[in-house]
């Protein structure tokens, strides 16, 4: 039997407002739905501008607890709509203590799991480790009525051992979250090493692991609060790929826009046997708990 998931992916510009933000990707979550969607994914940190541009402290009133208001919001319209839903959040998990979360909705519209970021970047706008503390939950897919997802979030979308982490412990589809544009002062060939380094990188964690891989990115310029940087242009380019690594859908560089992709799990099992890549691991020749092999 074919098992067919219709998803879709929100690629949203974001504005001050966080409520009204709320507002405007509820209607595009309805918009998948009535397009036959029975799993949606945000982009990461979807409910306010990206505020890792600085390191202010006033930003951490942004945090939430998990459960709290936002996880009310989204389950209720995952409820509403019977859909599976893919969101990121600011999480606050005690005083002083935050991660960056996604979070998975079950068809009722409870917490069917949630994902803390492993890997956090610090980089001049993208100051992630002042705000954020590194996961704690491990590569661990979310089960759900639809199968297993591997959600991970965007700077974790650069590592090959976090995909395969997931594909070896049952993933169905690998998602990520994402929030990643050009800095404006680079020229026009970087940021189009850049943005096809992104895509590539991605798409062979696709290939690597025979699974269908959900990337949704962030849209628009955000201007840099403190004023040190020419902010952010946030390149979009939010793609669905086939186990192979083929393009399934993808947005424009510079709109809002949703998409909508046919996610074949049955495709996922015939390529894994056509390319047995986790057969032939040699899993006794690996050792990767070191930061660095040294030569002895």
């Amino acid at each position: 039997m074919n098992r067919i998931i219709k998803a879709g992916l929100v690629q949203a510009a974001i504005g001050q407002d966080v409520e009204a933000n709320k507002t405007l990707l509820a209607e595009q979550i309805r918009a998948c739905h009535k397009q036959g969607a029975e799993l949606v994914v945000l982009q990461e940190l979807h409910n306010s501008l990206y505020f890792c541009q600085t390191e202010d402290v006033s930003a951490f009133n942004l945090a939430e607890t998990i459960p709290g208001p936002s996880t009310s919001f989204y389950g209720a319209l995952a409820k509403e709509l019977c859909i599976l839903l893919v969101c990121s959040l600011f999480e606050k998990r005690a005083t002083g203590l935050y991660h960056n979360t996604a979070v998975v909705f079950e068809k009722d519209g409870s917490i069917a799991g949630k994902y803390r970021k492993m890997h956090i970047p610090d980089d001049p706008a993208y100051y992630e480790k002042f705000y954020f503390t590194p996961g704690d939950l491990g590569f661990k897919p979310i089960e759900t009525s639809i199968g297993k997802l591997g959600v991970l979030v965007c700077w974790d979308q650069w590592y090959p051992e976090a995909a395969r982490m997931m594909a070896l412990q049952g993933a169905d589809i690998l998602i990520y979250p994402t929030a990643i544009g050009w800095d404006n002062n680079d020229m026009k060939d970087e940021k189009i090493r850049q943005q096809n380094a992104w895509i590539i990188s991605q798409r062979a964690h696709a290939v690597a692991n025979g699974l269908f891989v959900l990337t949704v990115n962030r849209v628009g310029y955000e201007a840099d609060p403190s004023g040190q940087t020419d902010g952010i242009q946030f390149w979009g380019n939010s793609f669905a790929a086939g186990p192979q690594g083929e393009i399934l859908c993808q947005a424009s560089s510079d709109k809002p826009e949703i998409l909508l992709a046919d996610i074949d799990l049955t495709r996922s099992e015939n390529v894994r046997r056509w390319w047995p890549f986790l057969r032939d691991r040699r899993i006794d020749a690996y050792d990767l708990s070191k930061r660095f092999l040294d030569e002895e």
